[in-house]
């Protein structure tokens, strides 16, 4: 029985086949980079060892092998291998895989399924996997290049074990570069800094580098082409970066931290990354304000304001002359003192205020605008704070019978330094009032 996808009647030996396909790996020995699933104690080396191989997704970058190292665990288990991708099929044809396996299974043939793309199946498509993997009728190899926890169901996730595939060092490609040279019979007409800047156009994609690779040698080139040749006729690879996807959120959290570590190389960095890939400089923008009233606080009060005027900046500017303005306050950001007593502070009072639910505010601070409420009680007490010594009564704000808590408590640091010593002075005063 034919394949999804699959005629049956393999390819003339006279077609023309791309050079990244002619150079896969017919053996995991073969496959470059990814030790750390592929070295002597990895995973699938250890399961492999041991005739335990378990299904499993592949997480990682495009062009590091996750088809290829799918397609050879296969040949090493003497599974059937079919491929399918969760782009192009539903449940018609996820049942005809199915079947096609059940049959092949009867007559004692066992079936790895890889599923590329897999996180484009919804939650009953992926549901749907489970019966056959629970019964041995397939043993799935998934491949996605979104983060599993977020994209896969709880489900699923439980019966496979997920490796992380890692994009391709510079060494990985050169010796990716090496091998195409020897298919091909030639080397490659660049000079050493062209070679280093084809494999950057790569960013870690070993098939991307093939293409390109492909495409120089097309060229009808005399002698070596340096950096700036080369940069004229090829395009550098779009960086890989999703605006809604796994990237944007690691790219973010990696910005915020490196403000937070007060490291303002690392800052300008990671903002200049986002930028690169297509990110909405006014989401960087709300997002650094955050991070002026998260993480900086009343330490340096002016933060705040420096991300608002960068932001207005921004507005008034446009691209691309407004991001410098926004930069300018990531830098000030990453050096300016930080403090999270506020935001701290906040939540404590959230969650204070959840705990002591309805508590009335004591009587002697509410206003008595009618004879009955003077009557109740109402301002009875209350001590005006200008007509008392230091301009300070020391009374109590809290509801009746609550402890009164400690919620803001400022840093050593910057402007809340000076906050420090005011509240420590009130504090002072209050339990002299007390006495």
């Amino acid at each position: 029985m034919a394949d999804l996808f699959d005629s049956g009647e393999p390819a003339p030996d006279t077609a023309p086949r791309p050079l990244a396909d002619r150079l896969r790996p017919q053996k995991l020995s073969e496959v470059i980079g990814q030790p750390q699933v592929l070295g002597p104690e990895a995973p699938l080396t250890v399961m492999l060892s041991s005739g335990a191989l378990s299904s499993l997704i592949f997480w990682g970058p495009p062009g590091v092998g996750k088809t290829t190292i799918a397609r050879l665990l296969a040949d090493e288990t003497e599974l059937h291998f079919v491929q399918i991708s969760a782009i192009f099929s539903g449940v018609p044809e996820l049942r005809r895989v199915f079947d096609a396996a059940k049959q092949r299974r009867r007559q004692g043939q066992g079936t790895l399924l890889f599923v590329d793309e897999i996180h484009r199946f919804n939650k009953a498509q992926q549901d749907g996997f489970l019966p056959h993997m629970e019964d041995g009728t397939i043993l799935l190899v998934g491949a996605t290049t979104e983060n599993p926890s977020f994209e896969l169901n709880a489900a699923l996730m439980s019966r496979a074990q997920v490796l992380v595939l890692q994009r391709l060092e510079e060494a990985d490609l050169e010796l990716l570069a090496q091998r195409a040279e020897a298919e091909l019979g030639r080397k490659l007409p660049l000079d050493e800094d062209a070679r280093r800047a084809l494999m950057e156009m790569a960013d870690g994609d070993g098939r991307a580098l093939l293409n390109l690779i492909e495409q120089i040698m097309a060229w009808r080139v005399e002698g070596a082409l340096d950096g700036k040749a080369l940069s004229a006729r090829l395009m550098r690879r779009a960086a890989q970066y999703d605006k809604s996807g796994d990237a944007h959120y690691n790219l973010i959290s990696a910005l915020h931290k490196s403000v937070r570590g007060s490291d303002p190389d690392a800052a300008l960095y990671w903002f200049a990354r986002m930028l690169e890939g297509g990110e909405d400089p006014r989401y960087l923008a709300r997002r650094i304000t955050r991070m002026a009233v998260e993480d900086i606080g009343l330490a340096d009060p002016q933060a705040q304001a420096v991300c608002l005027q960068s932001w207005e900046t921004f507005e008034r500017l446009g691209s691309p002359e407004g991001e410098l303005a926004l930069a300018q306050a990531v830098a000030y950001l990453a050096l300016a003192p930080k403090s999270n007593a506020g935001y701290v502070a906040y939540k404590g009072a959230r969650k204070l205020a959840r705990q002591s639910g309805s508590e009335p505010p004591p009587k002697h601070i509410l206003n008595a605008p009618t004879k009955m409420m003077k009557e109740q009680g109402y301002g009875t007490g209350y001590a005006y704070d200008r007509d008392a010594e230091d301009g300070f009564a020391g009374q109590i704000y809290f509801p009746d019978g609550m402890e009164r808590p400690d919620l803001y408590q400022p840093v050593e640091r910057g402007f809340e330094r000076e906050l420090k010593k005011r509240l420590d002075y009130f504090g002072k005063l209050r339990a002299k009032r007390g006495e």
